[in-house]
This record gives C-alpha cells, sequence and structure tokens, in this order.
C-alpha cells in the first residue's frame, strides 16, 4: 500500500463522529503521518483501536493513558493541533 492510499484510508479511521476527536485527529493524520517515523505510525493506528471516551480524555489532556507508547504520539498530536505544525515539538 502506497502511502498516500495509507494516509487515505487513516483519514476516514481518524473521522470519530466526535467533533472534537475529528478536529485533532484528522488534520494531523493528514499533514503530519507522511512525516511520521515508522514506529509513530505504528502508535498512532494502534492509538486508532482506543475507546472514543478514552482518546477524548486524553487529548482534552484531562488524563494520560497507562500505556506509555500512546504518550509520545498523543503530545504529537496535541502540539501540532495547537501550533499547526511540529517543527518545534519537544517531548515532555
Amino acid at each position: 500500500m502506497s502511502i498516500e492510499e495509507e494516509v487515505k484510508r487513516l483519514q476516514w479511521q481518524s473521522r470519530r463522529g466526535m467533533w472534537e476527536l475529528d478536529l485533532m485527529l484528522v488534520p494531523f493524520v493528514r499533514d503530519c503521518y507522511r512525516d511520521l517515523d515508522e514506529t509513530d505510525r505504528k502508535r498512532y493506528e494502534k492509538l486508532l483501536e482506543c475507546e472514543d471516551q478514552d482518546l477524548f480524555v486524553w487529548l482534552m489532556q484531562r488524563d494520560l493513558p497507562e500505556e506509555s507508547e500512546y504518550r509520545l504520539i498523543l503530545q504529537k498530536i496535541i502540539a501540532y493541533a495547537e501550533h499547526g505544525d511540529l517543527s518545534n515539538f519537544k517531548s515532555l
């Protein structure tokens, strides 16, 4: 599967039906997924398997996931939503 096909598939999967999630996930996958390394791409795909309510709590920064593998990709999604790019992204 080409990267463009992968992005299109993930854009569809990122549409969760919850407006707040859609506003963060869809632009991130559309604009940033191509530039992620393979590890972060896998993290993003695994993140999409989570329940919407969990994603909402994490993306609204009300709680952190127990699984540390999700934390970095969530930080990137949040940073992109807040700043519109990842050029100055620094992991916490």
